[in-house]
């Protein structure tokens, strides 16, 4: 059963309960009330009835010592018609009737009580009056029993007042109220069916959303219509598809480099090994000049020479994620006097370096390795007699590298690409120079470990400036300051 119906559901149930239990104490206190002033009444009236039947007999000759039936049954036939609808009955100190009005008595009972009712004489005496509810065929009379003095005799007088108009009102009151619970059930079924659905409409959203990203669309988010806990869900929600969405694209683009990666890898090993196998081949199975036979030794050690080189590349980068980095204060002298040594004699190019001295927190070897692999791609990317230049200068949070040639340059729509492994623009010439995709894929993996990045300006037949910047450490500039 929905969440929505369930409620109105239980909304309905407990309506009618409260209805139900409201109406049943309205109505009968509404009763109970008028019963108790219906009877107020008729105990009044019993006492002016015997007020008057006193008063009456008085008015007899003193000629009797004890007042004779007949003069008293005389006397309530008088009171009895005189002009009121009350029902009488006298009966004397043995219980045995005097008088009784027609109608008093039911279907002929010698002593006058119906079935279901109580003799009230036993219950009446001098200082007691008593009283009770009975029902004759479809109505219903308030009794009432007190003593009367006649003379020196001491006589019961009843009295029964109609009250079935009380016991209607009820009943009316009862079929008006059902009435009534059974219409405002309906209007309230159909008002909370409107309120749960408009309550429930986040529920809905939410679950559609959810349906709809289990389907594989994980940019579809839930419609915030309400500012309560309930929209406070929502939103909890979104921000909760929105991290998924993130994750997944994440793995999505891990899984697409890493089956990239494999791809380049077979491509970047099947070239060499076929020409090292092709090559090989030839050298054993035919006898081959010395000239021809020193080309093929020759290509077998350059494309064996770019194998060892992209293996120890590889290594480096799978080294460089999965090891523990020890980060020491090297200063920038050291690292700038190592570039120096490792290219100002030796390289055909022209080598400048131009740097502010300091010290940086970082691990000297990884840090080396970048700046030589970003100088390796300058000098393969510059005609011969070229100028790279090496620059170094403090900035506001760290120290900034920078390395710069004036060769080929690259397209603007290569630059986001070339940090990934393999990846090369100009695949030929990189692979005449024993290059295979891995350095820069390499220098972006240990400046996310020192938290940096590579940051790439480049112009096509303008060369290009390659720069990172090596933050400082919070220790470091707390104690500058």
């Amino acid at each position: 059963m929905k969440f929505s119906l369930k409620l109105l559901f239980w909304t309905v149930i407990i309506m009618a309960l409260a209805f139900g239990f409201s109406g049943f104490y309205f109505v009968n206190y509404v009763f109970e009330t008028s019963i108790a002033r219906e009877t107020r009444q008729a105990m009044e009236e019993s006492r002016i009835l015997r007020f008057a039947f006193e008063t009456a007999v008085l008015s007899v000759p003193v000629q009797y010592d004890v007042l004779p039936d007949h003069t008293i049954e005389q006397i309530t036939y008088n009171l009895a018609n005189g002009g009121s609808s009350r029902l009488l009955r006298i009966s004397d100190e043995m219980g045995q009737i005097i008088y009784e009005s027609d109608g008093f008595g039911e279907n002929g009972q010698e002593d006058g009580i119906g079935e279901g009712e109580e003799s009230l004489l036993p219950w009446t005496d001098e200082e007691r009056n008593a009283y009770q509810v009975v029902k004759r065929g479809e109505h219903y009379y308030i009794r009432t029993c007190m003593i009367a003095s006649a003379l020196n005799r001491s006589l019961y007088l009843e009295t029964m007042r109609d009250v079935s108009e009380v016991f209607r009102e009820r009943k009316l009151g009862f079929t008006v109220y059902r009435r009534v619970t059974v219409l405002m059930l309906l209007l309230g079924a159909f008002a909370m069916h409107g309120i749960s659905s408009w309550l429930t409409r986040p529920i809905r959203l939410l679950t559609r959303a959810t349906k709809r990203m289990a389907e594989g669309e994980y940019g579809y988010r839930a419609r915030q219509v309400s500012h309560d806990e309930l929209g406070q869900l929502t939103m909890d929600f979104n921000r909760m598809a929105n991290a998924l969405e993130e994750n997944i694209g994440k793995l999505e683009e891990e899984l697409k480099a890493r089956e990239d990666f494999v791809a380049a890898f077979s491509h970047e090993l099947k070239t060499p090994l076929t020409a090292i196998i092709g090559y090989a081949d030839m050298l054993r199975s035919r006898k081959l000049n010395e000239e021809k036979s020193f080309l093929s030794a020759n290509y077998i050690y350059t494309e064996g020479k770019r194998l060892e080189a992209m293996s120890f590349r590889l290594l480096d980068i799978i080294v460089t994620k999965r090891s523990q980095v020890e980060f020491k204060t090297v200063t920038i002298d050291s690292l700038m006097q190592y570039l120096y040594e490792m290219y100002a004699s030796s390289s055909k190019m022209g080598f400048q370096m131009n740097y502010e001295k300091g010290v940086v927190r970082a691990e000297p070897n990884l840090i080396k390795s970048v700046l030589m692999n970003l100088i390796d791609n300058a000098f393969k990317a510059s005609a011969p007699g070229s100028l790279v230049e090496v620059t170094g200068r403090r900035l506001k949070g760290g120290y900034q590298f920078s390395v710069r040639d004036y060769g080929i340059g690259i397209p603007k729509e290569e630059q986001k690409k070339i940090t990934k492994a393999f990846y090369m623009v100009d695949k030929s010439r990189s692979r005449s120079r024993n290059g295979a995709g891995l350095g820069l894929a390499l220098c972006a993996e240990i400046l996310e470990i020192h938290g940096s990045w590579l940051e790439i300006e480049s112009e096509l037949g303008r060369g290009t400036c390659m720069r990172f910047l090596l933050p400082d450490f919070e220790e470091e500039r707390s104690g500058a300051g």
